[in-house]
This record gives C-alpha cells, structure tokens and sequence, in this order.
C-alpha cells in the first residue's frame, strides 16, 4: 500500500499545543470565535499575511497564526491533522480526501481563491528582456548557462535563484520544463535560497541572476496599501468594484514571456504577468491557487475560509498582482 503522506510530527504537535480552532458554536452567516493554524508555502506569504490581518481586525475575537513551510509540508500536516487549513496550488487527491473522512473524520473542503504566475526577475542593468518558453527549459536544463546566449556580449554564467526546493514554484517549474527524475537543483548554476524575499534581494544585487518568484511578491498595489492603516484598507477592500492591481515592482525588471505553439498559432509575442495576461492564459506560466479546509462550519478556521473566498478577500487578493478567482480582470492601459 503506498503512503499517503509523509508525518510531521513537530509541526503537528506544535498546532495542537496552539489549539486548532474555537469551541463556540456559530449559527450560519455568522463569524466564529478563537484561535487556529494554517499552513502555505512561502511564494503566498504576502497574500495571507494581508488576509489574517484585515480578517483580525474585522472580527478581533479571533487569530489565525501562519506557519510558512514548503507546500509538500502543509499538506502532510493537514494529512497528519497537525492543522484545519493550508494554502497550497495542489488539491488533495481522492485517496486522500478518503483517508481524512475514515482516519480523522474531516470532510474536506476545497475552493480556488486565485490564479498565480511563476515570474522572471533580473537587475535592472541586465539588458535581457524577454524569453521564450524554450528558452526557459533550456536555461533550467543547463543547455544555456550563459547570458550571452540570450542577448549580448556578457559570457558571465547565469545565476539561476529560487527560493527552496520544496516549494510549489520549484515544483511547478520541474515538472513543466525538466524530465522525470531531474531537479533544478542539478544545474551547477542554480541556487537555493531560504524564501523569496531572499530572492528578490539577490537579484536587486546581482547583474547575473535570474530570479524565479512568485508574481505575487512582484505587485507594487499591496505594498502601497499596507502603508495605509488597517481600518481604512478594510473599507476600501469592501468596495464593491470589479478593479485589480496593474502596477508591478519597478525595483528589478520582470521579463516578457512568449510561447510560440502551435495551440497559439505560433505567435511570437511575449507577455509580462499582468493580471489580464495571466487571465487570457497569454503569460504562460500560471497555475491555480487553492485553500483547502478540513475545519467545522462553526470553527473560526472554517469563518476564515469565508472571508478568504469571500469578496473583500477576493479583493485582498487582486492586490498582490495575481489573480483573484472570483473577479474578473479588465484590460487597462499600461505603461
């Protein structure tokens, strides 16, 4: 029989010493009481350290506390019952879902709260602006290793960084670009790093690095807005309009991406990951983003999923530079 998961024991034990969730009961619409754990990959950290504070706000009786760990790690702790909640690209597999109903008795919930893109990220004084999805593969792979292969006379190595080999970005890129078996990791040019403001921070530095990081680190709207108090950020996320964040980091320079297929007529174009492109499947590298949720309806885990899947948190979301599920992205002017 083959393992479901693999057991985190400290990181269940230490959600069970924090408590999982509220022991008041809550009649429907309403919003629970208390403490509880959620786990997500670091690539989200920005988009639920916004949700869990506009959320605590909005109902001060209660606390969610994040753990940022590698996606294959969340979803063992909530496999382990370690926690009610991760944020992960993945949805659990019916196999899975079955063994959290007999083993545990959790019913497993499962909503897609937001489509995100894999972005490129380069120094502001490297002149390379756009790649090729092959291009891309062969960079991964090591057939090119340098920037002169691209654009240019710099013969400098490409410094390949990404923030750990267990995140969902690592993965995402594995399993779209490499063969079975291989890792990015294998390429001798290639760098793990602790998280992806690591990432970030190297490429502001370095001439010679290719940044691999979630777009969702990259959108300038939700840094702008953390600097406004809490109180007026949660008025504006009630708003009810359709508006989305266009405006992308100008600190590093976020590569154009094309994708010249067959299934696109072979077009040439590339295209940054705005959320419009990310929306009409033109940038291609996307994948879905979802919360999955083992709580009861009348714990504050399950109140926290409303509010994630609800409007304003929808909205939260727009803000980051990817894309909210649930709202649809309009084409703007850009410049």
């Amino acid at each position: 029989m083959k393992k479901i998961f693999r057991s985190l024991f400290a990181f269940a034990g230490i959600a069970a010493m924090l408590g999982l969730s509220g022991c008041a009961k809550t009649q429907r619409g309403e919003y629970a009481k208390g403490s509880a754990t959620i786990f997500c990959d670091d690539g989200f950290r920005n988009i639920l350290e916004e949700e869990i504070e506009v959320f605590e706000f909005s109902y001060p009786g209660s606390s969610i506390l994040p753990f940022y760990v590698s996606e294959q790690d969340a979803i063992d702790t909530l496999l382990a019952d370690g926690t009610q909640a991760i944020i992960a690209t993945q949805e659990l597999t019916p196999e899975q879902k079955e063994y959290m109903k007999s083993k545990f008795k959790r019913v497993v919930r499962t909503h897609c709260i937001a489509v995100d893109a894999v972005a490129l990220i380069t120094n502001k004084d490297n002149n390379v602006t756009s790649l090729s999805m092959e291009e891309i593969g062969n960079i991964l792979n090591g057939k090119i290793s340098k920037w002169s292969q691209l654009a240019g006379n710099d013969t400098t190595a490409i410094k390949l960084v990404f923030d750990n080999a267990g995140s969902s970005t690592v993965s995402y890129l594995r399993e779209k670009f490499l063969p079975e078996g291989k890792k990015i990791s294998d390429n001798p040019n290639a760098f793990a790093q602790k998280d992806n403001a690591a990432v970030f921070d190297i490429v502001k530095k370095d001439r010679n690095a290719l940044g691999v990081i979630s777009v969702s680190w990259l959108g300038d709207d939700l840094s702008q807005a953390k600097k406004v108090p809490v109180d007026q950020r949660f008025e504006d996320y009630k708003n009810e309009n359709d508006t989305v964040a266009t405006n992308l980091t100008t600190e590093v320079n976020i590569l154009k991406v094309s994708n010249p297929t067959e299934e696109n007529d072979f077009n040439p174009i590339a295209y940054k990951p705005y959320q419009v492109y990310i929306n009409s499947g033109e940038y291609p590298l996307f994948r879905k983003v979802y919360m999955i949720s083992t709580a009861q309806k009348s714990s504050v885990l399950n109140s926290f999923y409303m509010f994630v899947t609800g409007f304003a948190g929808q909205k939260i979301i727009s803000k980051t530079g990817i894309l909210p599920y649930h709202m649809n992205a309009r084409v703007v002017e850009l410049k």
